[in-house]
């Protein structure tokens, strides 16, 4: 069973997210997640210069930013210590645990069935199955 040794990784991943403080059915809103973007590219950001940032890019109010701030902190996606913003998890943690989840919640953990939805019957090319097949490679369990 192949597919349940996959999603026995991706539970495994999930889990250690979970533990890290990510809520299982937490998504971020859309300005929500420019925001976390804008401390992801930038971390480690002083606070006061993120406020500035903030009301440039959004124009926000000083108040707007830490509200959304605390709330993201809260979360357990940053943290904001001695007047400086950084991430307890990165970018690729979190949006990787948001398609682990999707495609759990979607297709019941089957990396196949995302495949050929994802696919809608188009071709791969010949670089893209041969990428395909070495993460196959690399993410099958040894057979004993």
């Amino acid at each position: 069973m192949e597919h349940e040794s996959i999603g026995n990784r991706l539970t495994g991943q999930k889990d250690v997210l979970e533990r890290k403080g990510i809520m299982k059915e937490y998504r971020l809103a859309k300005l929500e997640a420019r925001f976390a973007d804008l401390i992801w590219e930038r971390e480690p950001i002083a606070s006061p210069e993120l406020v500035k940032l903030c009301e440039k890019e959004f124009a926000w109010k000083k108040s707007t930013t830490y509200t959304v701030l605390k709330k993201l902190c809260d979360r357990g996606i940053f943290q904001n210590e001695n007047a400086t913003v950084t991430s307890l998890i990165t970018r690729e943690e979190f949006y990787g645990h948001k398609s682990r989840e999707f495609v759990e919640d979607s297709f019941g953990g089957s990396i196949p069935r995302f495949l050929t939805a994802f696919m809608g019957g188009k071709k791969l090319s010949p670089k893209q199955a041969a990428e395909i097949k070495e993460l196959i490679d690399n993410f099958t369990e040894e057979q004993r």
